[in-house]
């Protein structure tokens, strides 16, 4: 039986851009950075606060490693508490959002990396 979702694979361009654009736009922390000296180089992020990490791939070394694999990106939703403060915060950082939509289920709203894979954050109080 599986007990929780612990990583979410994505798989990028530049490891160090999107690096830098998780951490220093969206304020996650970097779990673990490592590199098997063969072509594997993975990097682990996470938000502060704990949970589900994600860890960013090589997309080309894994187009390489492994051809039948469907290396889009996956559909990660965020939670947070407070959707207009971050939403003002991700756009003053130059992140690249769209508009707030006000659902029945709660407010939320698009961003997207600098590789432009989209993220969806909504409002869980």
């Amino acid at each position: 039986m599986m007990k929780s979702l612990g990583q979410v694979m994505v798989y990028v361009k530049d490891q160090d851009q999107a690096k830098n654009f998780w951490v220093e736009k969206i304020g996650f922390t970097v779990i673990a950075e490592e590199d098997n000296k063969q072509g594997m180089r993975w990097i682990e992020v996470a938000p502060k606060a704990g949970g589900t990490s994600i860890v960013l791939h090589n997309k080309d070394f894994i187009a390489q490693m492994e051809p039948e694999l469907n290396l889009g990106t996956p559909s990660l939703m965020f939670f947070t508490d407070n959707v207009d403060r971050l939403y003002d915060d991700l756009k003053n950082k130059g992140v690249k959002v769209g508009e707030i939509v006000d659902l029945p289920s709660g407010k939320l709203f698009n961003f997207a990396d600098d590789e432009d894979h989209y993220f969806a954050v909504q409002e869980r109080q």
